[in-house]
């Protein structure tokens, strides 16, 4: 008799979190269709960025990334999303890294409405000793670097959102040695 009452119980209790969940729209899904036109991404800019640095022994790893802002195009609130870019090597198989970003949580995205900038950067990336390093290496000029976006909201599948070649730019200013920042203060202080 106790165990009927247990399970009766946990029957009644699923039952309401699936009815609570299926009224408050937790279970609802976007169509493919849907998800395609909800949304744009507006000011795409592809870099490099730091991912390390040690200024002795000298060490800077960069990683391939993308920016950009989301606009809802909808008439419904975007909430609920995801976003994934997967970075490779152009003609190579396996993918260099990816990213990973929930870009709507907390509030969502209203009609009309434009996000902050996302980053999503690449989980691996080139090692090397400083900028110049790169300015100068065959390997870092030669090598093109393709990222594809991913997007996903409210238990829908991912859907691609577009391909993009990763510039040559690196977004990453090398700290002054010391020695100079106290000649700078040295020289302020003069002034």
């Amino acid at each position: 008799m106790k165990n009927l009452s247990f399970i009766l119980a946990v029957v009644i209790l699923a039952i309401i979190v699936i009815a609570v969940a299926h009224f408050t729209g937790l279970w609802k899904t976007m169509s493919h269709e849907d998800l395609e036109g909800s949304f744009e991404l507006m000011d795409i800019e592809t870099k490099w960025v730091e991912k390390t640095f040690q200024p002795w022994p000298p060490k800077l790893v960069i990683v391939p990334a993308i920016s950009f802002k989301i606009k809802n195009v909808s008439e419904k609130p975007l909430k609920y999303f995801y976003l994934n870019a997967n970075f490779k090597f152009r003609d190579d198989v396996a993918n260099l890294g990816d990213g990973f970003i929930e870009a709507i949580r907390r509030e969502p995205l209203m009609p009309g409405e434009t996000s902050e900038t996302i980053l999503l950067k690449s989980t691996h990336g080139i090692d090397g000793q400083n900028l110049e390093h790169f300015k100068s290496s065959p390997f870092f000029q030669s090598k093109i670097v393709d990222v594809k976006v991913f997007a996903k909201s409210q238990g829908s599948q991912y859907i691609p959102v577009g391909e993009w070649e990763v510039s040559k730019n690196i977004d990453f200013k090398e700290p002054e040695p010391y020695e100079m920042e106290q000649e700078k203060k040295k020289a302020e202080d003069i002034k």
